[in-house]
């Protein structure tokens, strides 16, 4: 790519005519824009002047730069924004180059990180393709090339696990992850368990080596090479020394081969038949034989298979993200039979770029690494690029809709594992990241670090307590939990119990020194938290801490003086933790209600029997944990735990029909 203005547009209109670029002609393209770029740029800058600060709010180009953009095509290509430093610092395509890079300037965009791309933008230059599809294909390749600050990168682990039949006289078959071995090469796998299902199978059903001798003619004619374990075992046909001949091993890899392209299915049924056959011709040790390899091929397509049998071929992407991160799950189906599969993280900043961007950029990406030729292919959504001869397929039901669905779980599964890994490596990153989400979902001027929420609990008025429970961090702090005993409540007055538990929690925190949660929860919905409300405004802390309310129905979030309650994502983590919160309040506050009713009963009927004092009883529940199992106990077990005089009493008021006692 030249530095002239006249020579940015690579393809004139007789080039525009001609096929798709291929990914020869995307690399030549590409060789001249200034390889291996550092920190000291690969482009000359033309463009070096100062935009005012006002040109810089406003996110206006200077005069020169405006010029240039101006002068920009409105034909399919890529653009690439340049820094001062000569670096590329962000590349895109575009279906209409001046259309789209127009739009970055001259208006403030809602990303921060938008808007701190467009000011330090200095240069820029573009590339004009045949189509959006090979500017796709062209924007991939350039990101790759320069690593840009600023865009959606690709973040894979380029080292998949795939199974090769090496290229010998008596080949191999091993899993790897180096793609130099000659040979044949099945896969990928998404990890490495999958691989070895695949090979338990072909060891268990065919008797292949597993040594790394280099095994030759002359080699195995001079015996050069013992028998192994595996031989004896029937692991291994013996070709170390000729017991079986490159013939009859190379039908074995035949048969092996079937089951890493996915034609299990097949195999099953030409098994079926083979076993049928030796039986008619009376050969029944080696239909038994047969046999076995039938039943474990059919044991793994009973596991393995997900899709219809008779489909032959099914391509599919499912998606998942978080906060900043989307994940992409490729799958490949055989006959039902999953012979391909790939998982892909894009890091991607909140907002600002769409699903159908990342997804376009997954397809192209497959496409690529495996030279894939797609027909049907199965997604949730459609991709924002039209690939020629491609037709995307959103399933509503049935079989490729249950198909799509294990793609999908598969892609939550791998964010999960991401999430984990990074949690391992940097624990305080992922709450880092909560506490911006919560801050940013509920409005809150601070992050909520310190967040607590408040349940009542009582039946028709008796034994009302409430309970506080208290998350830091986003997580159980249980030393901090605390439960209420409701004191000036006479009933089943859930809003003034409310009022008189916030009272007691916070005015003594103030008193004490202690600082204030950033967020308070209460379980219920308008009216708990208009008591709530009440309960600040006496305190004077309305405004300097968050209030809440959960409805328990529809997980619809109120807010003071909102009538319409705020909905978030049913899957979003703020949400859980609020419900988490919910939760686990309403589970201290209902074992401590249950534990004070318990005692209540048992306390009332012991405080019936003349002579028992709460000593006595204290002793009692010590012994025998509830009042059922005292009074199944004998006198002998009583009057261990309480004394006779004690035992007598109480033995004569469980048992009146028992004289003596």
């Amino acid at each position: 790519m030249k530095n002239n203005d006249e020579s940015d547009i690579m393809n004139n209109q007789e080039g525009l005519e001609s096929p798709r670029l291929s990914k020869s002609q995307m690399q030549e393209i590409l060789a001249g824009t200034g390889r291996n770029i550092d920190e000291i740029g690969g482009f000359d800058v033309e463009i070096s002047e100062k935009r005012t600060q006002q040109e810089i709010a406003e996110n206006r180009p200077g005069p020169k730069l405006r010029e240039k953009i101006l002068n920009l095509p409105d034909l399919p290509g890529i653009y690439m924004y340049i820094d001062r430093r000569g670096k590329v610092i962000y590349v895109g395509k575009a279906k209409r180059l001046k259309r789209r890079v127009s739009s970055y300037f001259n208006r403030r965009h809602d990303s921060t990180r938008t808007n701190l791309l467009v000011r330090s933008i200095a240069d820029l230059r573009y590339v004009v393709v045949h189509s959006e599809e090979d500017a796709l294909h062209m924007e991939n390749a350039t990101i790759k090339e320069y690593q840009p600050h600023y865009n959606v990168l690709l973040k894979d682990d380029k080292s998949y696990p795939w199974i090769v039949v090496t290229k010998e006289l008596y080949p191999r078959v091993f899993m790897t992850r180096d793609r130099n071995i000659k040979g044949q090469y099945f896969g990928p796998f998404g990890n490495v368990q999958a691989a070895r299902t695949v090979l338990d199978l072909i060891r268990d059903t065919y008797p292949l080596r597993s040594c790394r001798h280099p095994l030759d003619e002359k080699g195995i004619a001079r015996m050069k090479y013992p028998l192994c374990l595996d031989y004896h075992i029937q692991k291994c046909a013996g070709p170390c020394q000729g017991r079986i001949s490159p013939e009859d091993y190379a039908a074995i890899i035949a048969r092996v081969k079937q089951i890493l392209r996915g034609e299990t299915v097949e195999l099953e049924k030409s098994l079926l038949a083979e076993m049928q056959k030796l039986s008619e011709d009376w050969k029944f040790e080696q239909a038994q034989a047969v046999k076995e390899k039938y039943e474990l091929v059919r044991s793994y397509n009973i596991k393995r298979v997900i899709g219809e049998r008779d489909t032959i071929d099914i391509d599919l992407f499912a998606y998942v993200e978080n906060e900043d991160r989307a994940f992409v799950n490729f799958m490949h189906l055989h006959h039902g039979a999953v012979t391909q599969s790939l998982n892909l993280e894009f890091r991607r900043g909140r907002g600002e770029i769409t699903t159908g961007e990342i997804l376009s950029r997954a397809v192209a990406e497959v496409a690529e690494r495996f030279n894939r030729k797609f027909q049907e292919v199965l997604v949730p959504f459609l991709p924002d690029v039209q690939f020629d001869g491609v037709n995307f397929v959103i399933p509503q039901r049935g079989e490729k809709k249950r198909v799509l669905e294990v793609g999908l779980k598969n892609a939550a599964q791998y964010m999960r594992d991401c999430e984990k890994q990074a949690e391992l490596l940097t624990p305080d990153r992922s709450t880092d990241l909560l506490m911006q989400r919560m801050q940013s979902d509920f409005r809150l001027p601070v992050e909520p670090r310190h967040i607590e929420c408040f349940d009542n609990s009582n039946i028709q008025g008796t034994n009302p307590v409430a309970s506080c429970v208290v998350f830091r961090n986003g997580r159980p702090s249980k030393r901090d939990y605390r439960h209420f005993c409701i004191k000036t409540v006479v009933g089943a007055d859930d809003f003034a119990s409310m009022k008189e538990v916030l009272h007691r929690r916070y005015t003594r925190m103030m008193a004490e020194g202690e600082p204030l949660p950033q967020l308070v929860v209460v379980d219920g919905g308008k009216g708990q938290l208009s008591a709530a409300v009440e309960a600040f405004d006496e305190m004077g802390i309305r405004g300097e801490v968050a209030l809440v309310g959960i409805a328990k129905r529809l997980e619809g979030i109120y807010y003071p003086g909102d009538t319409l309650p705020l909905y978030l994502d049913k899957t979003s983590p703020s949400l859980r933790v609020i419900q988490a919160l919910r939760d686990e309040a309403h589970r201290f506050g209902i074992t401590h209600h249950r534990d004070r009713r318990s005692k209540g009963q048992i306390a009332s009927e012991l405080d019936n029997i003349k002579g028992i004092g709460p000593g006595t009883s204290a002793a009692l529940m010590k012994t025998f944990k509830s009042l059922k199992r005292a009074k199944e106990a004998d006198y002998e077990q009583l009057a261990a735990a309480v004394g006779a005089a004690k035992a007598r009493l109480l033995y004569a008021h469980f048992h009146p029909e028992t004289p003596n006692y």
